[in-house]
């Protein structure tokens, strides 16, 4: 017979960190609001053992012009996501992520004037 691995695996650390659905939604919600503006054209998801990372592209060959990245070994320090620019400076921290999106959203409001 094969051998049985138990679920979860033991000592309770998931083997990969992910989005939740209300995560995702809202990230991909502002996405899609930056691809109407004309602002962005691409964008890759990244799932590994420390992080998960949205990253997105101006054009596709290029480096991220943003990562959105959820740590939650950070949880009880400077916060599970950050916001990090395309030259790894973290723009932005924080444990909730409608905060930390702020900086991009206010790229999106224009003035209109009557």
């Amino acid at each position: 017979m094969g051998s049985i691995t138990p679920f979860p695996l033991p000592g309770g650390r998931p083997t990969q960190i992910g989005f939740d659905r209300l995560e995702l939604t809202r990230i991909l919600d502002l996405y899609g609001r930056m691809v109407a503006a004309g602002l962005w054209r691409d964008y890759a998801i990244e799932l590994g053992r420390d992080a998960a990372v949205f990253a997105a592209f101006r054009r596709a060959a290029e480096h991220p012009e943003l990562r959105i990245e959820k740590r939650p070994v950070l949880r009880t320090r400077q916060g599970i996501w950050a916001l990090v620019n395309e030259h790894g400076a973290v723009m932005k921290r924080g444990h909730d992520l409608g905060p930390v999106l702020a900086p991009i959203e206010r790229r999106l409001l224009k003035l209109v004037v009557d």
